[in-house]
């Protein structure tokens, strides 16, 4: 028996956020852009909620997390639940189950239709039970059924009595849907605007008593407090509280360690509403001042961040923004002395812009900055890209590669990776003609360039894992001539430094959606001034 939970579809009466005139859950409007990416005029789309799941041998489950494609379609945030689209009707339909009387007082009770209309533009709600009937009735005059991926297919079709002529598609739905995903509508940008409010807040909380913590899991338990009071009960990835060495760790989450004696921590979290995300990090220095060496690097993921964030605006390459991280990175790792000039026996003295020249173009600051600049933002942390990714590498050297395109959403930039993105780039700047005519060829290889309504994160970092930089760097004599190891000894306690925050690209330029304290208003918060 499956247990009916009491969940809400959308409820947006609790802030005034909304940045356009919709009252409800646009499920229509992101129904109709999914039927056009489609490019049909008649079909059946079909999309399953989630259901209520159990761990084994045990009467407990996981907290229930609707499908996103299904909630993109539905605005419906409860379990068992399905949603069809009828592209040639434009008639979008949510399918809802019944919750009978003897599990209202374990359970609760699921929306009734009228509820889901209300908070939700549907055409139609009705009761699941009546699901069956209404698919092969409706496929007669459709057509076609599209499912994202064949396990999809309604078990109930009866796939052995439907006449030859209706097909079942089973691949063009999801990059249609992903591609619909990638420009966020308005209604969009409100939740992951309060979603940004909520998480800054914490964040500010955070840094209000963060002199007080003496373990990495007193400033989690602290930030989900104050998104929790907010009503905020998830999160949309687990909270990274890492201090000292455990910052140089991209996706730390023990937060089980002692603060004393360590100079930073790295705070990566970011709260959940309405089931859209937010992406925010903060490093902090313990004891509330930086050290000379944490604040160097502070200061260098700062002029980082600063500069890209400046370039955000419609057009821009996001690969162009990547690279010039990696050239500011470059610049002042070299100003620090950590990165040197490679040497080589010249007696030609070379210039400061010579030398940044030559330790850039072996693609050293990889060693530091190994992830990509950011990504997506909205109904996942690290969101669907669409048909074309913010970044490709297309090289020969990226692990899993398919047509230039990883699977997952946070990559990892070799080395070699980073010296052909700055080469491919150069030869397109150049006009080099084996990226072709058409701005889709050079897309391919350069990456999409960002759009109005598009929300993207722009996360730069330095680390110092020393297990990866000894293994892949300074193991290998090309490569760590260009090191300074006595300097870099100075470094190792620092860990690391990630500043990140969610971008709103739009017509003119961009909004930065995340307000949580940096620099010298979080240094204030921190000791009370």
């Amino acid at each position: 028996m499956e247990a009916i939970v009491d969940y809400d579809i959308v409820s947006i009466d609790e802030f005034d956020a909304l940045t356009s005139t919709a009252t409800k859950y646009p499920a229509r409007e992101h129904a109709k852009k999914a039927g056009k990416q489609l490019g049909v005029k008649s079909g059946l789309v079909y999309l399953p909620g989630e259901g209520v799941s159990q761990w084994e041998d045990s009467d407990m489950g996981p907290p229930f997390r609707q499908r996103r494609f299904f909630y993109y379609m539905s605005g419906a945030n409860f379990p068992g639940c399905a949603v069809t689209y009828d592209i040639g009707a434009d008639n979008l339909t949510l399918w809802i189950p019944y919750t009978p009387p003897s599990l209202v007082l374990w359970f609760g009770t699921t929306p009734t239709p009228d509820e889901c209309l209300a908070k939700s533009d549907l055409n139609n709600v009705k009761y699941i039970a009546d699901l069956p009937k209404y698919l092969n009735s409706t496929l007669e005059e459709a057509g076609s059924l599209f499912v994202l991926r064949a396990e999809q297919i309604p078990k109930s079709l009866g796939l052995g009595l439907l006449k030859p002529s209706i097909k079942i598609d089973t691949s063009a739905l999801l990059p249609a849907m992903t591609e619909a995903r990638v420009v966020k509508s308005h209604y969009e940008v409100s939740m992951i605007r309060r979603a940004n409010d909520i998480s800054s807040a914490a964040h500010r909380a955070v840094c209000e008593g963060f002199r007080r913590y003496a373990n990495e899991c007193e400033v989690e338990a602290a930030f989900l407090q104050g998104c929790v009071a907010e009503n905020a009960h998830m999160q949309s990835y687990p909270v990274i509280a890492g201090s000292g060495p455990n910052a140089a760790t991209l996706h730390y989450d023990a937060n089980d360690e002692p603060l004393a004696d360590r100079q930073l921590l790295v705070l990566d979290a970011g709260a959940e509403w309405q089931c859209y995300a937010s992406d925010i990090t903060r490093t902090l220095p313990i004891g509330g001042r930086f050290t000379k060496e944490g604040r160097a690097i502070h200061d260098v993921v700062t002029r980082m961040q600063d500069e890209c964030i400046g370039m955000i605006a419609p057009g821009t390459g996001f690969r162009d923004m990547h690279l010039h991280a990696h050239r500011v990175a470059t610049e002042e790792l070299l100003k620090l002395g950590i990165l040197r000039g490679g040497g080589g026996g010249s007696r030609v003295k070379k210039t400061v812009a010579e030398v940044v020249e030559e330790v850039l173009a072996t693609g050293l600051s990889s060693a530091f900055f190994p992830h990509g600049l950011g990504h997506h933002v909205g109904l996942e942390v690290h969101d669907v890209a669409g048909k074309q990714r913010l970044m490709s590498t297309v090289s020969p050297w990226t692990v899993g590669s398919t047509g230039g395109s990883r699977k997952n959403k946070r990559d990892m930039i070799l080395r070699e990776d980073l010296v052909h993105m700055m080469k491919s780039s150069a030869n397109a700047a150049a006009g080099d003609a084996s990226f072709g005519s058409t701005a889709a060829a050079a897309a391919q290889v350069l990456g999409r360039p960002l759009e109005p309504g598009m929300v993207v994160t722009v996360e730069p970092g330095i680390y110092f894992c020393r297990e990866y930089i000894e293994a892949y760097y300074l193991s290998k004599p090309e490569l760590a001539r260009y090191i300074d190891t006595e300097v870099l000894g100075r470094y190792w306690s620092v860990g690391g430094v990630r500043i990140e925050d969610c971008i709103l690209v739009t017509e003119d330029g961009y909004e930065n959606l995340t307000t949580a304290p940096k620099g010298e208003e979080m240094l204030k918060i921190i000791n009370g001034k």
